[in-house]
Parts: structure tokens; C-alpha cells; sequence
């Protein structure tokens, strides 16, 4: 097990247990579009739904799990080539589009198919879980002779000269802000990146690290382990236990140690478990093979 390394007094780095990230390409995200206003909802989605099928989303930059959504619907849009087309709905900054259309609550998918909303999913699904239901979307599209592509959206459409779209740098001040142990800081800016940049990787990344940091700060972790090695059926036990694993930069244990309780958990306890693990593979990186590796045995387990 290695142990964590501290560059700072109430700092510490992740980074020894994740594999380098892969540089976002300048495709990503050539099929989203962003719904401003109800000119935009009508237009992007509604008019384009009679023949392109339009899977739109309703999130907010608050909360990770629907930043997650956008990010995978984002990579499968490109890899569907335009098959179909995802349209965001900032629920704060558009809260009259949400309460015109009725939506119960964030996050929210729907699909979009001839003018008609469909509810999907409201909570994130692993990716190969996302892409099966993109496909059966599409299936049952075509049955009702949906079959068209979207263009690419002009601005994600790179010039040969264009230079390759790099992620945004390191945030100083959040990470200013987790070096001081100032872990409430360090969300605050890392929201207010995502307000700026939603979907921005380093940003989702960042704010899942300073949660961890925040649910940790002043935990002793012996005392942690030994509570949840005790009461296996405690939830928040284990759920403290799982982050004290990977804060300890022993990742195994923590993926286990939550599929574990996702396996023998039902109702709301298996669902705390699961997002618990959702928020964690953000730790990581998806670069990281564990991480797909524990997504495909999330998967099992679930189905």
C-alpha cells in the first residue's frame, strides 16, 4: 500500500495513485448544443427532434453527478457521429425553461423524439451502461423512421490549421485554496470553474478531490477502518472506510470495499454506495484501468 504524500501541512497528493489523463482533441463535444432560451429549446430541440433524435439534458454545474452525464452523452454523441444529438439545459441559469416544461427535478435526461419528451435517467450510468441505452434509443427510433444525423455543431468543427484544444490549466486558487486545507474554498472555485466550463475535466476532477479531502479533514483512520471492519452493515462507516482506502492511495481496497456493499445493500443504501463509488472513479481518472475495470463490475452487480 503506498501512503499519501504531503506537499503542504493539510494537503494531500492524489496524483501518485492516477495515470496521466489523454489531451482532449478538438472533436469533442461536435455534437451538443446549449439551450438558451425557449427560441433555442424549440429550434434545437423540439424542430430537430422530427428527425434526429435528441437526448436532452437538464443539469446543474452544482452537482457533479449531472456534470457526469453531460461529459459521457458528450463523448458518445461524437462516437454515434452525430446519430444523435445532445442539447444542455443550465437549470440555474434558465430556471423559467425548467419550470415551463415541468421538470421534477436535477439532474434529468429525456429524449426528444418528434416533438415528444421522454424521461431517461436522472442519475449517472456507467458509460458502457449509457452507450446500451443510447442504442436501444436509437433502435426504437428507427422503428418510428428516425433515422437522421446531426451536423456537427460550426464551432466544435476544427480548421486544418487550428491547434489541438488543450484542457484548461491548473486552477491556483483552488488548488491554493486545498494546500491551506481550505477545502470549502477549494469547491467554491472549483464550482464556479464548472459554472464558467461545464463538463471541464480537471474541474469535475478537482471538486471531487476537495469532497474527499472535506469528508476526511480530522478523521482519525485507524479508528475509521476499525469502525467499519465492526459494524459491516453501518453505511457511513463504510463509506469513511472506502475514503480512508483511497486517500491511502489504495484503490483496490476502496473499489472493493464499495462494490462489496453495493452487492449485499438494497434500496437507498445500495443506491448511497453506488454514487459513493461514481464520486470516487472521479477521483481516480477514468484514465486509470482500475477504474473500468470496477465500472464493469458496478455494472454486474446492479444487473
Amino acid at each position: 500500500m503506498a501512503t499519501p504524500q504531503f506537499s503542504r501541512p493539510g494537503a494531500v497528493d492524489l496524483s501518485a495513485f492516477r495515470t496521466s489523463k489523454p489531451t482532449q482533441s478538438a472533436g469533442r463535444g461536435a455534437y451538443v448544443v446549449e439551450v438558451t432560451g425557449e427560441e433555442s429549446l424549440r429550434v434545437d430541440v423540439v424542430d430537430r427532434s422530427l428527425s434526429v433524435v435528441v437526448l436532452l439534458s437538464i443539469w446543474s454545474p452544482d452537482m457533479p453527478g449531472s456534470v457526469e452525464i453531460n461529459s459521457t452523452l458528450s463523448l458518445l454523441a461524437d462516437e454515434f457521429a452525430g446519430r444523435f444529438l445532445l442539447a444542455t439545459l443550465d437549470a440555474q441559469a434558465h430556471a423559467d425553461l425548467v419550470s415551463l416544461l415541468g421538470i421534477p427535478s436535477v439532474p434529468l435526461v429525456v429524449a426528444a423524439l418528434r416533438g415528444q419528451l421522454a424521461p431517461l435517467i436522472q442519475d449517472p450510468l456507467p458509460e458502457a451502461e449509457m452507450r446500451t441505452l443510447v442504442q436501444q434509443i436509437l433502435q426504437a427510433a428507427a422503428a418510428s423512421g428516425i433515422t437522421g444525423t446531426a451536423e456537427p455543431t460550426p464551432s466544435a468543427e476544427p480548421s486544418e490549421a487550428a491547434e489541438p484544444l488543450e484542457p484548461p490549466a491548473r486552477y491556483p486558487a483552488a488548488e491554493d485554496a486545498l494546500m491551506r486545507g481550505d477545502h470549502d474554498e477549494a469547491i467554491r472555485q472549483y464550482e464556479a470553474a464548472l459554472n464558467a466550463s461545464p463538463g471541464d475535466e480537471e474541474a469535475v476532477e478537482g471538486l471531487a478531490r476537495a469532497n474527499l479531502l472535506r469528508r476526511t479533514s480530522g478523521v482519525d483512520a485507524a479508528a475509521a477502518r476499525k469502525a467499519a471492519d465492526e459494524a459491516p452493515a453501518d453505511i457511513e462507516a463504510q463509506l469513511l472506510a472506502a475514503d480512508i482506502d483511497l486517500l491511502q492511495a489504495d484503490v483496490d481496497a476502496a473499489f472493493d470495499r464499495l462494490l462489496s456493499l453495493v452487492r449485499r445493500t438494497t434500496d437507498t443504501d445500495r443506491d448511497a454506495a453506488r454514487r459513493h463509488l461514481l464520486d470516487i472513479f472521479m477521483v481516480v481518472g477514468e484514465a486509470d484501468p482500475r477504474v473500468g475495470k470496477a465500472r464493469r463490475a458496478l455494472m454486474a452487480a446492479l444487473y
